[in-house]
């Protein structure tokens, strides 16, 4: 299965979004990864509709998680910007052809389709079993305990242009 690269910036959003204080600007975000703000706002716009996040008005305005890290999934952002369709769906080809199985015949799915909709429903489990708060932390286990703390002064220090905070990082 082929995720969007949409899914990759709107996990990347959530997580620094846990490191929030207070509402984060969809540009500041966008500065951060280095991505184009209208690209950006499509993701975090699927995340809202979706219930993840929410846009807070005003002037000091922007992101923010509507819950805890620990009750958002990757699958809950997988599904938010891909949508929840299956990645196999079968098209009953054992019913074409010459040899073609009668339709009263396949009462139950296919050897294949069995095997894809297991496969999905693993890839979906291991997905639910992971949240925003467990990717938090493999950032912290990764680039050590001041990371996030580091990103969160990003976010809410001086706009662009700031060599002095992004030397800091």
């Amino acid at each position: 299965m082929k995720l969007s690269g949409g899914v990759e910036w709107a996990l990347h959003c959530c997580v620094v979004l846990t490191t929030a204080t207070e509402p984060v600007p969809a540009a500041r975000l966008a500065e951060l990864h280095d991505v184009s703000g209208s690209y950006l706002a499509k993701q975090l716009q699927a995340l809202s509709r979706a219930g993840l996040v929410t846009s807070v008005q005003g002037k000091a305005g922007g992101y923010v998680l509507t819950r805890a890290p620990e009750l958002i999934t990757i699958l809950d952002v997988v599904v938010a910007v891909d949508g929840a369709q299956p990645a196999f769906v079968c098209t009953e080809i054992r019913q074409r052809g010459p040899l073609a199985a009668p339709q009263e015949a396949c009462d139950r799915p296919c050897p294949v389709a069995r095997a894809m909709a297991g496969a999905e429903a693993a890839w979906r489990a291991a997905l639910q079993a992971v949240t925003i708060a467990d990717l938090a932390s493999g950032v912290d286990e990764d680039y050590g305990p001041t990371a996030l703390a580091g990103i969160r002064t990003w976010l809410h220090g001086p706009a662009e242009g700031d060599s002095a905070t992004l030397e800091r990082l």
